[in-house]
């Protein structure tokens, strides 16, 4: 029973770290860029956009040119914020050793 109680006290701390890294991850704002920095967007940690911004020479450019730069801009910043958001959730999942569980990270 010793190593049942062991596992419940792990899995009882690893869903106090893993409440702790979602509010860290809501916290999360990352920046996309595109088209030498021309457009950028900010998402937050769910992923949401936040804002996005051109610059002056890209608000000239052809309709479909601004809409691939935007596209590009927000597929760089959902990149960095699945990185930040995996960090997160490794910092939170790390040194938990219950034996015979591999986490799927």
């Amino acid at each position: 029973m010793t190593d049942f109680n062991k596992i419940l006290d792990k899995a009882k701390e690893l869903e106090a770290k893993m409440k702790e890294s979602q509010e860290n991850i809501k916290k999360i704002r990352v920046e996309g860029l595109s088209g030498s920095n021309s457009v950028k967007v900010i998402l937050d940690g769910d992923g949401e956009m936040q804002k996005i911004e051109f610059s002056d020479e890209t608000l000239k450019e052809e309709r479909s040119i601004v809409e691939d730069l935007i596209v590009a801009a927000h597929n760089n910043a959902r990149a960095k914020l699945k990185h930040k958001t995996n960090e997160e959730i490794s910092k939170a999942t790390g040194g938990f050793g219950i034996p015979g569980f591999k986490w799927p990270l």
